[in-house]
């Protein structure tokens, strides 16, 4: 544990003021400052990140509540005629007191709707604790999510529990521990790379870099910061066998949008929505290097001039 040196500490107070007495821009500067060292430039966004948050702060972002939201987000994906690819969905409660196991399989995940990681995965629904999974659910909804990070569309999303079918791990052609991310950055309908994350923990996970397209060649893991937390792969990552449907889907999905992350999963041979995300790492990712991120910075920039 880092000591508490009067540094840090005038850096936590300043965290805790600006949080509760600024705007959610000047917070989101002061965060972006003690991550990277160096004030956003919003006049003239000069990176990725940079970007994410001149886009939170600077355009309309009504329709990312919907998105952000992973329950309203499912009618969204229904719309634009891409039902068959959702998580089979169980039940949603809007109070965590509700939650009850009656009519789930014995095998099924839980989370919130308005969060990151908020998961349970319930493997032996007779074994699991459902007094402990309610105090969790219950502490989650007492947390304003998206103050902390500074993504104020996310303190707009009303909070619920919903369950979902537990997709099977061991259904997938490539090895993983976990459920294999394939997350694709989009810009304007335009797929341009695509991030795995496998071997998932709760300490680190293996991440990937790999073109978005047919041919599915690893990009230079030079554009990648390792770390304890973001480990290297050993070996490439197969190609997904439902990549032409990935590319389809996240092209219509990514239409009207400078920038978005459109995450999927392959279980079983078949492709299934993850989730689609406006402020990846609240618009902070320190696991790609500067050059990459005004890489994609750029691509943002014509993005979002093709759109306006």
């Amino acid at each position: 544990m880092n000591p508490l040196t009067p540094r840090r500490i005038y850096r936590g107070l300043k965290r805790r003021y600006l949080q509760k007495f600024s705007s959610a821009k000047n917070f989101a500067s002061y965060l972006y400052y003690l991550s990277f060292g160096r004030k956003i430039n919003w006049m003239n966004p000069e990176d990725l990140n940079q970007w994410i948050n001149w886009l939170e702060f600077n355009t309309d972002t009504t329709q990312w509540v919907r998105l952000a939201d992973k329950y309203a987000v499912r009618e969204y994906i229904s719309e634009k005629g891409f039902n068959d690819i959702l998580v089979p969905l169980l039940n949603v409660w809007d109070n965590p007191d509700e939650i009850s196991f009656d009519g789930l399989p014995d095998k099924f995940v839980l989370k919130m709707n308005n969060g990151s990681g908020d998961v349970r995965i319930i493997s032996d629904k007779k074994s699991a604790d459902l007094f402990e999974i309610k105090s969790y659910f219950r502490k989650m909804f007492s947390h304003r999510f998206g103050l902390d990070s500074a993504e104020p569309h996310y303190t707009k999303i009303n909070p619920v529990v919903i369950a979902e079918e537990l997709l099977d791990v061991s259904k997938q052609d490539s090895e993983s521990m976990s459920l294999i991310d394939y997350k694709f950055w989009c810009f304007n309908g335009q797929p341009y790379c695509c991030f795995v994350c496998s071997d998932r923990t709760k300490d680190s996970l293996t991440i990937d870099l790999y073109t978005a397209n047919e041919q599915w060649e690893r990009i230079d893991e030079r554009n990648i910061n390792y770390d304890k937390v973001h480990l290297k792969a050993t070996k490439n990552m197969p190609r997904p066998k439902c990549i032409s449907k990935m590319l389809d889907i996240a092209s219509k999905l990514s239409e009207g949008f400078p920038q978005i992350r459109v995450d999927f999963y392959e279980v079983g041979g078949s492709v299934y929505f993850g989730e689609l995300t406006l402020t990846s790492a609240c618009g902070r990712m320190n696991y790609f290097t500067d050059k990459f991120l005004k890489e994609m910075g750029e691509r943002c920039r014509i993005g979002y001039s093709e759109i306006n």
